[in-house]
């Protein structure tokens, strides 16, 4: 899709402008990790060894706690696909290693949670076998696309979305976009070492009827968000997290990631806990107790999607 510039309500095409190499790419979304994908960086060409002979282009560390890895082309290449998941497999059998690049980086008090491994793939664009291909693996991996422009903006896009089989039985008079959002939910839950459901149980029925709505409002807001159950809580987020949601015994709070300072939450039900330790990100926390509550809780939901950048 093109660019315009907008200027005296006359619209100009910007043109597209390409980085000189893969390492400027690379320079400018590692100094820039906690704004585009809200990640701390933990090494840039990270050696894995003799015996396996690789090279992470990125190494970083998510808002949850899990690895990150990046790997980045200037061109569209399928290598990128296959270097990423020859990474992945030495990540997932070399933990000490990346927990000592962790403590050299951070400090030795950062924990690292394993439940997860996000790998995010960048290239100006890929091949539809390659979309097949990593559809039918499975893994979790991210494929993104990004285009810079002549006026300095850089676009980024994931173009990669997961999907579960479903019988056309199943989909008859179904709402198509809560269809596709429930597909999503349940293939994030099926690859996560938590799962939505289990922050459901022993739950008062009133309180579970809130999370779903919960649920279903994220994830119908953009087909690109994903659910990511942790152990304390369920992160929504995009290419960062842009609500975390902790199910209670007697109600539900949500942590949303705007600003208390600039943006006040909804009137009785919310609280600045950008000084205040608590499970998950974000640092407007509303509670919810009931329809009435999830209702007023709406409009800002939605404005934390829009400043995460949806």
């Amino acid at each position: 899709m093109p660019l315009f510039q907008l200027s005296d309500n006359n619209l100009t095409a910007v043109a597209q402008d390409d980085f000189v190499d893969e390492r400027t790419l690379q320079r400018l979304i590692e100094k820039n990790l906690k704004v585009v994908f809200n990640s701390r960086f933990i090494a840039t060409e990270f050696r894995t060894g003799q015996v396996h002979a690789g090279r992470i282009d990125t190494l970083a560390l998510s808002e949850d706690g899990n690895p990150v890895i990046i790997e980045y082309k200037n061109v569209p290449s399928s290598e990128l696909i296959n270097q990423s998941l020859y990474y992945l497999a030495w990540l997932r059998d070399h933990h000490g290693d990346f927990e000592i690049a962790v403590q050299k980086a951070l400090g030795s008090g950062v924990e690292v949670d394993w439940s997860e491994i996000r790998v995010i793939c960048l290239a100006p664009s890929y091949k539809k076998y390659d979309l097949h291909a990593v559809q039918v693996m499975g893994a979790n991996i991210e494929l993104w696309t990004f285009r810079r422009f002549a006026n300095g903006a850089i676009y980024l896009e994931e173009v990669f979305q997961r999907s579960v089989s479903e019988t056309t039985a199943t989909l008859e008079g179904k709402d198509p976009v809560m269809v596709a959002a429930g597909k999503k939910a349940a293939l994030t839950r099926a690859l996560g070492g938590w799962t939505f459901e289990q922050h459901l149980e022993s739950k008062p029925q009133q309180i579970a009827d809130l999370a779903i709505e919960i649920q279903e409002f994220m994830l119908a807001l953009d087909p690109t968000i994903e659910e990511a159950p942790k152990k304390l809580y369920i992160a929504y987020r995009s290419s960062q997290n842009i609500a975390c949601v902790e199910v209670q015994q007697k109600k539900i709070l949500v942590f949303l990631k705007l600003d208390p300072k600039q943006h006040a939450g909804p009137p009785g039900i919310f609280r600045d806990v950008s000084d205040i330790g608590h499970f998950g990100t974000g640092d407007l926390e509303v509670t919810i107790k009931t329809q009435a509550d999830f209702e007023l809780a709406k409009p800002f939901v939605k404005l934390a999607y829009d400043k995460v950048g949806g």
